[in-house]
């Protein structure tokens, strides 16, 4: 076991792959409970779990990866132009127009 702060401050010990039972333990701790979920929300570690619940057709996961890797590009080349257009110091793109 990695022994960095941030995978300690993350990690939950849980008895036989038991997840259910781990979310009731951290349920009954409501306070941490709700930040442990934004956390695990945003390190997409619950949809994980729900996906690998089930069996994946592997057209299906080809599908969604291909729809998650265009949306990552998608998001990425929005923040840059967004980046861009709001940028003050920048040069006049129509100079002498």
């Amino acid at each position: 076991m990695s022994r960095h702060l941030r995978f300690v401050a993350r990690t939950v010990m849980v008895d036989g792959g038991n997840i259910d039972a781990a979310y009731k333990t951290l349920n009954s701790y409501s306070h941490v409970f709700s930040t442990y979920s934004r956390l695990l929300t945003q390190e997409g570690i619950i949809e994980t779990v729900k996906r690998k619940r089930y069996f994946e057709k592997p057209c299906r996961e080809r599908q969604r990866k291909n729809f998650e890797n265009c949306r990552r590009i998608y998001h990425t080349e929005m923040a840059r132009k967004i980046s861009f257009i709001s940028r003050t110091n920048r040069d006049d793109p129509w100079f002498g127009c």
